[in-house]
């Protein structure tokens, strides 16, 4: 069957445009806890348009993540194209624990799972899963990252870093730090 939903008006598309720059904003500096209205009010539109185009707060949260979910696998990808493997592993998880996820408390809660229902953004969490898996299997076969670590450990340490950053940010580098020394293999 063809789909025949037509194409938004100009006017309803910016008004989608701008309803996803301002949610990512909002979540963002204020995690999954930021009402619609809230929402609304910084796009400049009606809680109406907003649920226009997201039926759901979940919705709503599922595009504005799935996209940055996306930029963060392009990222992590970038890494470990141009760098040795074990630098990009450890890149990776420094820039999300101390760069984007401090920027980014959606973010951190969309890694985490906190709060967010499992089914909100699966492709996105597949697509970063596997990033994890590839950024662990380079640096194994470079030989910088222990033998025994999985991509679940790995997530699991990004959260944690993340926490540190949230918790305790005046020493969350060192902890980081601390914790990539760790990942080390065993002599």
């Amino acid at each position: 069957m063809a789909d025949t939903a037509r194409p938004l008006r100009a006017d309803a598309a910016r008004n989608r445009e701008t309803v996803l720059e301002n949610a990512y904003r909002a979540f963002a500096e204020e995690g999954l806890t930021v009402p619609i209205d809230e929402i609304a009010r910084r796009a400049g539109v009606g809680a109406g348009t907003v649920y226009r185009h997201f039926p759901t707060k979940s919705a709503l949260f599922a595009a504005v993540i799935d996209h940055r979910l996306g930029q963060v696998v392009a990222a992590g990808q970038a890494l470990l194209d141009t760098g040795p493997p074990g630098a990009a592993l450890a890149g990776f998880i420094h820039a999300m624990a101390l760069d984007w996820g401090a920027a980014d408390q959606g973010l951190a809660q969309a890694i985490a799972g906190a709060g967010t229902p499992d089914d909100v953004v699966p492709q996105a969490e597949e697509q970063f899963m596997e990033l994890l898996a590839e950024l662990l299997a380079a640096a194994r076969q470079a030989g910088t990252v222990r033998a025994d670590l999985t991509p679940r450990e790995v997530k699991a340490i990004i959260v944690a870093c993340q926490a540190a950053q949230s918790h305790t940010p005046d020493v969350a580098d060192r902890v980081t730090a601390i914790i990539l020394d760790g990942l080390r293999p065993r002599s």
